[in-house]
C-alpha cells in the first residue's frame, strides 16, 4: 500500500510541471494534497483520473485547499476539525477508507505558515494565528485518533505542517533558530502530538540517523541545488500502521527544472494486511 503527501503549490501549475506523470509513475493508492489553490470546477481532470477526489477548497480564492486522492471510494468525508474560522479556510480534510486490508481514517493538513514572530504587527498577527491553529488542532488529533480506534481504524494525518521538528530536519539549523517554522514553541508542539503510543513520525522512524530527507526548498537562489532544505511534510500514524511501514522518503526531483512544486512528495510504502 503506497501512500503519499505533497504540497502542490497550485494544482494547475503542478500539472504543467509534470504532476500527472509523477502520479502515473508512483502508482499510489492514496495521496494527500495541500495548497491545491483552485476552485473545484477548475481542477484539471487529469490530476485525479483513476482516483476518487475528496476536496475541501476553502473560501480563500487562490489560496489553501486540501484534498485526498484514493483508489477506493471513502465511506465518509469530513471537512475541517470543528473550528469555525479555520474550517472555512480549506486547511483540513479527513476521510475513512477500507484499503488493501486496512481500515483507515486519514487526514490531509495544511498548517498555516505564520509570519515573523518579531517583525511588524501584521507579521506578528500571522504568527499568533498559527499558534492559535496549533492550540486548536492538537486536541482534535487526540479526538480523531480515539474516534478512529473506536471505529476499528488506524489514524494517519499527513501534510504540510510548516514546522521542522529537530536539527536533523533543517539543513541550516544554526542560522534558523529564530526563524518561524523552527522556533522552540513550534518544535515543542511537534513533541506534544507524537509518542510511541499515540502518533509516530513514520519517515523519521524509517530513517532515524540521517539529516532530512528534506521536503521543501525555496525557489530562490541555489537552495535546491545545494540541498539547503527543510523537512516540514510528514506522515504521522498510529502505532499499528507505523509498524507496517516498509520504506519511505522524499521524491526529490532530479533537477531544479523538474520540480513539481517547492515541496517534494513524501512517499511511504506500508505492508498490506
Amino acid at each position: 500500500m503506497r501512500i503519499a503527501t505533497v504540497n502542490v503549490n497550485g494544482i494547475r501549475a503542478a500539472v504543467r510541471r509534470g504532476f500527472v506523470d509523477w502520479l502515473s509513475e508512483r502508482d499510489c493508492d492514496l495521496i494527500a494534497l495541500q495548497e491545491v489553490r483552485s476552485p473545484a470546477d477548475l481542477v484539471p481532470i487529469e490530476a485525479s483520473t483513476g482516483y476518487h477526489f475528496a476536496y475541501h477548497p476553502g473560501n480563500r480564492a487562490g489560496r489553501n485547499g486540501v484534498a485526498l486522492l484514493s483508489r477506493t471510494v471513502p465511506s465518509a468525508v469530513r471537512e475541517g476539525f470543528g473550528h469555525r474560522s479555520f474550517d472555512a479556510e480549506g486547511r483540513y480534510v479527513e476521510a475513512d477508507y477500507d484499503l488493501n486490508g486496512w481500515r483507515l481514517r486519514v487526514g490531509s493538513l495544511y498548517l498555516p505558515k505564520g509570519g515573523r514572530a518579531d517583525d511588524t504587527p501584521e507579521e506578528l498577527a500571522r504568527y499568533q494565528r498559527k499558534l492559535a491553529f496549533m492550540r486548536s488542532f492538537r486536541p482534535y488529533l487526540t479526538r480523531a485518533r480515539l474516534a478512529a480506534k473506536a471505529d476499528g481504524r488506524e489514524f494517519l494525518v499527513m501534510g504540510d505542517f510548516n514546522i521542522a521538528h529537530t536539527r536533523a530536519d533543517v539543513r541550516n539549523w544554526r542560522g534558523n533558530q529564530k526563524s518561524v517554522g523552527f522556533l522552540p514553541e513550534e518544535r515543542e508542539w511537534i513533541d506534544t502530538i507524537q509518542s510511541p503510543r499515540t502518533l509516530i513520525d513514520v519517515v523519521r522512524q524509517l530513517r532515524p540517523a540521517e539529516d532530512g530527507p528534506y521536503s521543501w526548498w525555496s525557489w530562490m537562489g541555489n537552495a535546491f541545488n545545494n540541498d539547503t532544505g527543510w523537512r516540514i511534510d510528514y506522515h504521522f500514524a498510529t502505532p499499528g500502521l507505523a509498524a507496517a511501514a516498509i520504506n519511505g522518503g522524499t521524491d526529490r526531483a532530479g533537477s531544479y527544472e523538474a520540480r513539481l512544486s517547492d515541496h517534494a512528495p513524501v512517499v511511504v510504502d506500508y505492508a498490506d494486511r
